[in-house]
C-alpha cells in the first residue's frame, strides 16, 4: 500500500499564511525524500487557519522545489471555477512538470455559505448545482493532468464509478465510507483514466515518540474543531492552549466522530493498514493539522519509516 500526503497548509498561531505556505514547500520536500507517493494541497477559503485558497498557485513552486513526488489538488472545488480556467491552469502546470500533476477535483465549497457566494462572479442568483456537467465539460480539456475524484459521500462514489475515475474517500471527514468505496468497486466502468479501480483513502494520523505525545499534539486540531462547530474561526493554537482549553471547556462538544489515527510508529503503521484494508483501498493520503512545524515534519518521517520497515 502506498502512502501520500494531502496539505491543508495550516496556519499556526503567532505565524503569517505566508509562514504556512512555505511550511508546505518545505514539508513537501521531506515527504519526497521520506518517500511518498504523491503531495496534495487543498483548498479552502475565509479561514485563519489555513491558508492554501488555491492549489493551482501552491502546486508550482512545490513541483519546483521537488524533483520526482507527483504533486496535485486535493482538491480544486470545482463549483466556484469555469472548467475552461481550471484545464488551462493544470494544462500549464503538466507542460512545466510533465508526468508529475495531478488534478483532483472535489464538489464541497471549502468555505461558508457567505464565501462560497462572494467566489462568484454573478451573485444575482444562487450558482447552478450542475457539478456533474462542470465535471464533464473539465475531463474534455484537461491534458497530461491525472484526474482524481474527490468525496466523502455515496454520489461522489457513483460518479466516480461511471467515469472510470480513480477516486478518493475523505475518510478524515467521514469514517463510515467502507461501503462506499464497495460501491465504487462495483460500479466502476473502465475509461481512457483507469482501466479497474483505484481508490485512495484519506485520513488523520498523527505519529510521535510516544502515545502520549502524539494525543497531546492532536489537541490543536481538536480545540479548531470544536470552536469551529460553534462559528468560530481561529488559527491553529499552540498545544500548550490546546490542553488547557480542553480540559477547561465545560460546553457539550459538538464534534461528529471522526476517526483520528494517533500514537506512536507501530501503532499507527497498524491503524493505517487496517483502515487501508476496511476500504481495499490502494493508497492512503496521511492528512493532519499541528502547530509546530517541526513536530508535523517528525511525524510524517516516523509514518515513512514504520512502513519502510514492512516493506524492506
Amino acid at each position: 500500500m502506498q502512502l501520500s500526503v494531502l496539505d491543508q497548509s495550516p496556519i499556526p498561531e503567532g505565524f503569517t499564511a505566508g509562514d504556512a505556505l512555505r511550511n508546505s514547500i518545505d514539508l513537501a520536500g521531506v515527504a519526497e525524500r521520506a518517500g511518498y507517493k504523491r503531495y496534495w494541497v487543498a483548498e479552502h477559503h475565509g479561514t485563519p487557519g489555513l491558508a492554501c485558497a488555491s492549489p493551482e498557485v501552491l502546486i508550482g513552486p512545490i513541483a519546483a522545489a521537488t524533483s520526482r513526488i507527483r504533486v496535485g489538488s486535493g482538491g480544486v472545488m470545482l463549483p466556484h471555477y469555469s472548467p475552461l480556467k481550471v484545464a488551462e491552469n493544470f494544462n500549464m502546470l503538466s507542460g512545466m512538470f510533465p508526468g508529475r500533476i495531478d488534478l483532483g477535483v472535489g464538489r464541497a465549497a471549502g468555505t461558508s455559505p457567505n464565501v462560497a457566494r462572494a467566489l462568484q462572479r454573478d451573485r444575482r442568483q444562487p450558482a447552478p448545482d450542475d457539478f456533474p456537467e462542470q465535471l464533464d465539460e473539465l475531463l474534455k480539456l484537461i491534458g497530461q493532468a491525472e484526474p482524481w475524484l474527490l468525496g466523502s459521500s455515496p454520489q461522489s462514489a457513483i460518479w466516480a464509478a461511471e467515469l472510470g475515475l480513480p477516486y478518493v474517500f475523505a475518510d478524515f471527514i467521514n469514517s463510515d465510507g467502507a461501503a462506499i468505496a464497495g460501491s465504487y468497486r462495483q460500479r466502476f466502468r473502465p475509461s481512457r483514466y483507469a482501466d479497474a479501480p483505484r481508490l485512495a483513502v484519506a485520513a488523520w494520523a498523527i505519529c510521535a515518540d510516544t502515545d502520549e505525545e502524539a494525543e497531546r499534539l492532536s489537541s490543536s486540531f481538536r480545540m479548531m474543531m470544536r470552536l469551529l462547530l460553534r462559528g468560530r474561526l481561529i488559527a491553529v493554537p499552540t498545544v500548550e492552549a490546546a490542553v488547557r482549553f480542553l480540559q477547561e471547556d465545560t460546553m457539550p462538544s459538538l464534534y461528529p466522530a471522526r476517526r483520528v489515527i494517533t500514537g506512536t510508529p507501530g501503532s499507527v503503521r497498524g491503524a493505517l493498514g487496517a483502515l487501508g484494508e476496511e476500504y481495499g483501498a490502494d493508497e492512503i493520503l496521511i492528512v493532519n493539522i499541528m502547530h509546530d512545524h517541526a513536530a508535523r515534519v517528525r511525524s510524517y518521517e516516523l509514518i515513512a519509516g514504520a512502513f519502510a520497515k514492512i516493506q524492506n
